[in-house]
This record gives structure tokens, sequence and C-alpha cells, in this order.
């Protein structure tokens, strides 16, 4: 049977009465406890994977839907619940008490392995997160939960309440570290004990499936629901959500005391092998650099108060066996699906026990649940595989399966913003279009500069309007240029902010967020506003939705330039990123419900808001400010961590490079930005026509490979020397592939090493020869090496372990690498 609604309360009366439900999966199982009434479903709702939003499908799912997009849990109507439960007697699914069924559930997909410790009226715990177990009986499951119960420790507690490790960790039932559920009501209720109440799981064989537990802590009047998912891709991602109830437990409390939640934190285990820590951090225009340390006993937490995902976000945090890198190793990883403040953390106890966790960060008093109310959070994902390329994998398959990803070949795109800044003339724009459609551009972007009083960055932020003293007849002159010369058209917005200096600001101060008379904080000129109030919230949809009906727009790059600090909501100064986070959600929801065939770009400072939450509605991201190629080889590196190629939008700049005064080749350039989301941000009035010409080789290279960068698998070779990195795709029938060797600095010996080609059918005959035009890089010496010249036939298997001499390279040079399989 269909579950009810995954963002409904849990399913318990408000009184917290009512009898335990629970579900099974296929998987073998053993006795269950007889006060279990087991809900047996092998079906799989097929709905996508979603940030906050519906999972599975109901008749009854409206008002969960309508009050999740509020932030908020719905409760479960008893029609609700009835006609759920004569679904399920029709469909001849529910079993006795003295049915076979074990406290254990085993989900496999994709060559995971996750088991579940669903023992007597507890929230379920993980005794297994890791590699694929294959088949293991009901015997075996249960042999496992003995192999996996320690002996209390010396000086310990005198009994083991939990095997393995809670998806939601509780001090109450002797844990030591951080506790999933942090809270109070009035200085009670600090330490909660859940009891569970219903369970149901449902799986498809070795595609995964779902285990969703509800709660009670009676004593404290507090409901819980837990979500735990196996996707088809391996790919896991857990959530919770807790609701306030009236409770006869709670007399002293003064009427109508709402429970203040502080923390809602899920956790997963790792085992001890895993012994070293990964996770990124960065700044502006230095985004994913990579970070390493030793898994210690005590905690390693990231916390992020910016009020969206940061340039210092971990992005993933990843803990793995001794030296695991691309290629090797073992790896766990989780990530934050939340673009607001968010924690992620890792942590090992004194007694061995090991765990990766996550969740929303909130602010004292943020979230505050009256009777009735709920706190639903983000979800935390997390991926297991072979190496960070293993981990990488299941990542890109999962937003490669959303409904909404790019299915079309992803445009050539030009941007203004570097050619021209604000100087916005029509014919200067429209003779940039012309350059761009001679070079092959397929989609045109006005950058920031088009409405009112914007002439520099101090000015118009919120008066979104064409701006009439530059655009006298509006943006229809431009757009048509533009749309003769057979290119999309696409317009930025950065609709969140306003400047101090603004028709908006001078109206309606009070939509401005800040504490009290405090004046609130500037950065780059601008202050953020409340998207939280329904009025604000009317006032950017409506100005947006009548833009993008006035106007031929097919894509909207939307930005978002600078840290919430100090975020309170007028008028009293309440704490307001949970809030705005949710609103600027439901405000892209709304966008593209009214407008499905434009796309979102999200860009923040550059690379500033990348994550699962905001890709649950956007296209594309922009992976940094800075286009210097070298820089962008990290931070493409790392990026690519989470998002597949396709997603990350990276474009060939001016020869000098503005934010670095670098100056470099077009090839180093354009074979940097051909493994993303190509395009163009480059005055192509001022391009020689040498420059334009090869511009246009690249272009036309990048159509032709497009498909194969953008549906193929990602691998990244492992290199002894760290001048150079070797990177590429990988068709996904083997058959075809594209590498780049980037030679990022001078290398550590005179005569270069081997470079390695992973990934390929090791059965396989390929063919291999440079890729022009990135067959041009300035080389050291005066010959290059032998298979460069004319090719050279090689197994797939002898690729991998043995590899390539690579040419001697000047720095911040590359080299692209084309293999393909010989066919009978």
């Amino acid at each position: 049977m269909p579950l009810p609604p995954a963002d409904s309360a849990p399913l318990v009366p408000a009184d917290g009465s009512g009898p335990e439900t629970a579900g099974t999966t296929e998987a073998a199982v053993a006795d269950a406890p007889e006060t279990s009434e087991i809900v047996v479903s092998s079906e799989f709702d097929e709905s996508p994977a979603s940030g906050p939003g519906p999972v599975a499908s109901s008749p009854t799912s409206d008002a969960a839907d309508a009050a999740v997009s509020a932030g908020t849990v719905a409760p479960a109507s008893p029609a609700a619940l009835t006609e759920a439960a004569e679904a399920t007697e029709r469909a001849g699914a529910v079993l006795g008490a003295s049915s076979p069924i074990a406290p254990l559930v085993h989900l496999r997909a994709a060559g995971v392995s996750l088991v579940l410790d669903i023992a007597d009226r507890r929230l379920p715990s993980v005794l297994h997160w890791g590699a694929d177990l294959g088949t293991v009986s009901a015997e075996m499951l249960a042999e496992l939960c003995r192999a996996s119960t320690p002996a209390p420790a010396l000086n310990d507690l005198d009994e083991i309440q939990v095997i393995g490790v809670d998806v939601l960790p509780e001090h109450a039932a002797g844990w030591r570290g951080r506790p999933g559920l942090t809270g109070q009501r009035d200085g009670r209720g600090w330490s909660p004990l859940f009891e569970r109440t219903a369970l149901d799981v449902e799986t498809r064989p070795a595609n995964g499936g779902r285990v969703v537990a509800d709660g009670l802590d009676a004593e404290n009047g507090l409901t819980i629901r837990v979500e735990i998912e196996l996707l088809p891709t391996g790919l896991l991602r857990q959530r919770a959500g807790v609701t306030a109830i009236a409770s006869p437990s709670l007399p002293a409390q003064p009427l109508g005391t709402p429970y203040a939640v502080d923390g809602l934190a899920l956790a997963l285990p790792v085992p001890p092998v895993a012994t070293e820590l990964f996770d990124l951090a960065g700044r502006w225009g230095r985004e994913r650099a990579p970070q390493r340390a030793p898994f210690v006993v005590g905690s390693h937490t990231r916390e992020n108060r910016r009020g969206r995902t940061g340039a210092d976000a971990p992005l993933i945090l990843a803990a793995g066996t001794e030296g695991f890198d691309f290629r090797s190793g073992e790896v766990w990883a989780v990530h934050v699906a939340w673009s607001g403040n968010h924690l992620t953390y890792a942590e090992r106890l004194a007694d061995g026990t090991a765990v990766l966790g996550g969740g929303e960060l909130l602010a004292a008093g943020e979230v505050r649940l009256a009777a009735g109310e709920s706190y639903l959070g983000p979800w935390l994902y997390a991926a297991y595989g072979v190496g960070f390329d293993g981990v990488a994998a299941r990542f890109h398959e999962h937003l490669r399966s959303r409904p909404h990803h790019p299915h079309s070949p992803r445009p050539v795109v030009l941007n203004t913003w570097e050619a021209v800044y604000f100087d916005h003339d029509l014919d200067r724009l429209v003779e940039l279009a012309r350059r761009g459609a001679e070079a092959g551009v397929e989609r045109y972007v006005l950058d920031d500069g088009w409405f009112r009083h914007r002439r520099n960055s101090r000015a118009g932020l919120g008066d979104w309007y064409v701006d009439p003293d530059v655009w006298p007849d509006g943006l229809n002159p431009l757009i048509e240029q533009v749309r003769a010369l057979g290119m999309e058209f696409g317009l930025w917005f950065e609709p969140e902010m306003v400047n101090p200096d603004s028709d908006l600001a001078r109206a309606h101060p009070d939509w401005i967020l800040g504490i009290g008379d405090r004046p609130p904080l500037l950065s780059r000129n601008q202050l953020v506003l409340d998207l939280g109030n329904p009025e604000v919230f009317d006032y950017l949809l409506e100005r947006l939705d009548s833009l993008l009906s006035e106007y031929d727009i097919s894509y909207v790059k939307w930005d978002h330039n600078r840290d919430l600090v100090d975020a309170g909501r007028p008028p009293t100064g309440r704490a307001g990123v949970h809030q705005q986070t949710l609103a600027v959600y439901r405000l892209l929801d709304e966008l593209r419900s009214r407008h499905p065939d434009v796309e979102i770009e999200s860009c923040s400072s550059g690379g500033l808001r990348i994550d699962l939450g905001i890709l649950e509605r956007t296209d594309r991201v922009w992976g940094s400010d800075v286009i210097d190629p070298l820089e962008r080889q990290q931070i493409q590196r790392w990026t690519s961590q989470l998002l597949p190629p396709e997603l990350v939008g990276s474009h060939v700049g001016a020869p000098r490079s503005h934010t670095t005064a670098r100056t470099h080749s077009l090839s180093f350039r354009a074979g940097t930005a051909l493994f993303g989301s190509f395009g163009i941000e480059w005055n192509l009035t001022s391009a020689s026509a040498q420059e334009l010409a090869e511009l246009a080789e690249w272009v036309a290279l990048y159509k032709r490979v497009r498909q194969l960068l953008h549906t193929g698998t990602l691998v990244r070779a492992e290199q002894h020397d760290p001048s150079f990195a070797v990177h590429g795709v990988v068709a996904r029938d083997g058959g075809d592939a594209l590498f780049a060797l980037v030679q990022l600095a001078t290398p550590l010996t005179s005569i270069p090493g081997s470079i390695r080609l992973p990934g390929l059918d090791p059965e396989r005959d390929y063919d291999v020869s440079v890729q022009p035009p990135g067959d041009r890089p300035s080389l050291r010496q005066s010959s290059t090496t032998p298979w460069i010249e004319g090719g050279v036939r090689l197994t797939g298997r002898v690729l991998d372990h043995v590899g390539l001499r690579a040419p001697a390279l000047h720095p911040e040079q590359l080299l692209l690498i084309r293999v393909r399989a010989v066919t009978s």
C-alpha cells in the first residue's frame, strides 16, 4: 500500500492514544513482539525525491502539502487514517500479531545495504549502513543482531539500551553524544524519550525502500515522525518532524507554554575502520577547498550561520578508511539538503561508536511549538561508496532522476556581466549578441543593471521595474534581436535583497530583516527583505510573475549576494532564517508552477547557495564568481562531488581574469569550462578574429560532446604528483570517454610520470588520441611523447593500471584526450 503522506503529522491522536501500527519489508525476518500489529507492503511509491514537500502522493495529502509549504506539518485526520487502513485491508496486507516478523529490516539498493533494528516500541536504530550484504535469511538477520550486541562496559549502564545507533539519538536512552532532539518547555522536556506508536515499512526487491516510524513522549507532550529512505540509487536519506501536543502529564506547565526546539539532527553510524575525515571549506572566490583530519574521539562540528549555504560550507562531510581517495577506500558521506543555517558533524565517543549527522541549525527561540504545531527538519542525505567517485556517482544519479532535471541539451550561454557590468546600452548589447551568435551561443543572459536606478551596486535593488531611462522602449528591442539571432533570452534578478537607496526601502522599511531600532548591518550595500512577511512575498511574486509574463524570458539567473546577519523578523526581531528559507522555496516553487518552461539558475555571490534543497527547485548553479580557470579547476573538481557537470555553470572569461588578474590561453579557459554547463562571460566585441575563430571551435566541440559529458560517469584519477590532475567522463556503456590532463603547476620531476585513465571497461580495446582543439598546449620540451603524435590502442585494464606517459606541459595548460572503444 502507499504510505500515508510523508509530510503529515505523526499518526498519533492529539492526546497520544491509539495502538501502534507497523509495516514490514519483504526481507527475511523473525518473531515480532506480540503487541505489534504488522502492515506488510512490497509496493513502493515512485514519487521523486524532493525537498520539504510530499514524498508519497495521496488523496489526503493536500492539507499536509499546504502546511509543509508554511513550514509546519499537518495533523493526520481520522478520515485519512480510516481510508489508509481500509486500503490496506483491501490489499490483504494486514497480518495478525502472531506473524513471524523480526525486529530487523534489511533494505538493499545499488550495492548498499541498510539494516535497521525496529525492536519493540523504539524508534529505529542502524546496525549496518554500507556495503551490500547480499541476500540475508531470517535466521542470519537474527544472528546478525546477536553478533552486533555489545557487552556493557565497566562503570557504565547496567544494560545496553540500543543495539547500533538510533537515527534520532536520545540522551534518555543512554546516548552520551549529541542528542537528536534538543529543546525545552519552560525548562522541562529537555531529555525526551519516545515510545514508538506506529511503523510502516515498504520495500522493492533490490531497489531500496522506506521506513516511517512515529513516536510519543506523553510525559513531555511530544510526538515524533522519523522517515528513512534508501533510494534505488543506493543514496540514503532521512528526516524527522516533531509535534507538540496537549498532555495531561504536564499539569505544572502554564497554559499554552510552547515547546522551544533548539535542534533536530539525525545520525548514522560509521564503522571503526573509518579513521579519517574529509570536508570542504573556502571563501568567496575560492569555494570548495578540501581539508582532511583524523577521526579521533570528540566532535568535528561544522556550523553555518550565514543564512545561506555559504562559501565555507562542507558540502559533504565524509569519513573513510585510511588514505581514501577518488577511486579507492570505503567512504561514508552526509549532506544536509538545506539552504539556510545548518549543522554537520562527525563524532566518535569514548566507547568507540562513531557517527555522522546533521540538520538545520536553529537560533534561540526560532522555532516554538504550541500544542498542535510541528517542525519538520530537512533531509539528511547519506552516500556510501568506494572512493570519492563512488559517492559522487550516487548524488549525480539522484539529481539526474529529478522530474525537472534538464533533459534538453544544455545550451551555450553568453552572460553580459563581465562584458558590460552596469553599462547597459542597446547597440552595444546587440553587437555582443551578434558576436555570440556567430560563435554558436544559444542563450543570452542580461545581467544586473536593467531595472530602476541601477547604475551601480549602491541603489535600485527591490525596484523590479524596467528602467525607462536606460530602456525607454522596455526590454523588447533587445529580446527581439536576441531571438532573431536564434538565441533564448535570460534575465538576472536578486529578489531577496534591497538597497537602502531604493523606492521599496523608503516606502517599506518594516519589510527589512533586523532587530528593533538597531540599524541592520550592510553588506555589498544591501539589506535583506523579510520574505516570511506575506506582503513582501506577494510583492515579489507579482513583480517577477509580471516580468516573466510580459517578456519572452526563458531563463532566470537568481542571485543572492550577501549573508543574513542579525536576521530578525519585524516587528519582534525574532530569528528569521528558518522562515526566510522556507519562503524562498515557496516563491521559487510558485514561479515554477506559473512558468514551467522557465529555467532558474541559483547564483549566490557565485557558488554560495549550492545544496540539494535549492536544487529541488532550480536547474543550474553558478559555480563561482571567479572564472579564472586555475581557480576553477579546484572549485569544479569538488563541486562535482555533489553535482553532475551539466548543473554547474562554467564560463570562458576574458584573457586576463577580472578577479585574479592572471592571464591564460583560450585553450586553458575553454577546456576548463567544457566540463560543466558551458558558457561565455567575455566582451566578445574586444576579441580578435583569431580568438573568435578558436572560441567557435570550442563551442562546436562542446555541442558534439555535451551528451557524453552530461549523461556519463564522472571519473577523477588518483595522482602521485599534485602539480597535475586528470579528470574525465565515461559514457554509461563504456564506449566513449573524454579526459582532461591539467597541468596546474611546475611538475615535481623533469620527466613526467604516467597518467592513468580510470573507469573504462577493462575487457575492451580503446583507441586513444588527443582531442582538437584541446590538442595544442604549450610544451616544456622540443618534442612530445610518441602516443600524442599517432594515438595508441590499449585495453581499458591497461589504461587504468599502467596508463600513458604524460607530456611535459608548461604550468596552467590543458590537454584533452579522447578514448573510444574499438568496434568489431
